[in-house]
């Protein structure tokens, strides 16, 4: 073998070494990209000083503490995000499986997780409410502001008509706050759609938006259906502020007689609807469960913050105990409610709601 054979030999054996040098290298740079990434998106299971796997979750979380937002106003967060963090953690999988290619069940989580951020005033926007009272005291503790002039009007008249006994008048109050949360999240839902457009519009080909048609489409069908949903609940209130509930009333809470009036209107059949309202009243007990351990919550808090004022150390050990086992009772059974919620909903939905045009 010549001298130039040989040098020729080990050049094409070096360039070799290199190569795959180089791409070890480049194969570790890449497990340690996909590793951080992992990490800043999803954390770790196993650590046990986190309340949610995805790292913007906790993130909310703990500007909500750190904000501190009421006892029952956490209960009520957490409970949206453990939904939200169950559903993103869905969405990944799908993903993996090449099913969800035009990114809708994406942006509908993204809708979601930006009205969860609005409604519990997370957004990093001014919060220009008054102070929240607690109004599942009594009557006199009842916040009035529903920052809408026409429910105003038709709280102001319910209370002054003497037509609803002081629980009934509770009631009647949680279905005009359920009816100001609907509107609120109607509106966050309809700027998050609006921004969504603009920026397709913007950066997207002419080709690309054809095909994003049908997914603008049911954007909108959402947003006219939850409309819909809104006027009739409006009309609901203004029937019952004139009138008072009836004896016949099936149910008393504004979530449980939201669904009973969708599954009216869904083509259920006889035995069907029957079945359906059973369970609904199954749904109500815990709904009401729910709301009586929001009650208990709400003193154990203001019973905690006068032994804390008084610094007595033994009834303060004992109370913050209670305090903190009525906060997990609270949010445990908020977000099986919640979830429970969502499941009867989409049964609903499958059942094939009759869209009828206002």
């Amino acid at each position: 073998m010549s001298v130039l054979s040989v040098f020729f030999f080990f050049l094409s054996f070096r360039m070799k070494l290199i190569a795959l040098f180089l791409f070890s290298v480049h194969m570790n740079l890449c497990v340690l990209a996909n590793k951080y990434s992992r990490q800043a998106n999803e954390l770790e299971s196993g650590d046990q000083n986190v309340e949610f796997r995805i790292a913007k979750l906790n993130q909310v979380w703990e500007k909500a503490l750190r904000l501190q937002l009421s006892p029952v106003k956490q209960a009520e967060l957490h409970s949206d995000l453990k939904i939200q963090e169950k559903d993103e953690l869905n969405w990944k999988k799908l993903k993996a499986e090449g099913l969800d290619e035009d990114g809708e069940k994406e942006a509908k989580l993204r809708r979601n997780f930006n009205v969860i951020l609005a409604k519990y005033g997370l957004n990093g926007k001014k919060d220009t409410r008054p102070l929240e009272n607690n109004f599942l005291k009594d009557h006199e503790g009842v916040q009035d502001d529903f920052e809408d002039p026409r429910l105003e009007k038709l709280w102001n008249k319910a209370k002054t008509s003497g037509k609803f006994s002081e629980e009934e008048l509770q009631s009647l109050h949680r279905e005009f706050q359920h009816h100001k949360d609907k509107i609120q999240e109607y509106n966050i839902a309809m700027e998050t759609v609006s921004r969504t457009e603009e920026i397709h519009k913007n950066v997207i080909s002419p080709s690309e938006m054809e095909i994003k048609e049908h997914v603008l489409h049911e954007k909108h069908a959402d947003l006219k259906e939850n409309l819909r949903n809104i006027n009739q609940g409006f009309e609901r209130l203004r029937r019952l502020s004139h009138q008072g509930y009836g004896q016949d009333s099936e149910f008393k809470e504004p979530r449980v007689l939201e669904l009973w009036d969708m599954a009216k209107m869904a083509n259920f059949s006889e035995d069907e609807l029957e079945s359906f309202k059973e369970e609904l009243k199954h749904f109500e007990a815990k709904v009401e469960k729910h709301q009586h351990y929001q009650e208990q919550l709400d003193l154990s808090h203001q019973k905690l913050k006068h032994v804390e004022a008084l610094g007595d150390k033994e009834h303060m050990v004992r109370n913050k105990e209670k305090y903190t086992m009525l906060a997990e009772k609270t949010r445990e059974m908020g977000y099986k409610m919640k979830k429970h919620l969502q499941d009867l909903t989409s049964r609903i939905t499958k059942g094939g709601l009759q869209h009828n045009e206002l």
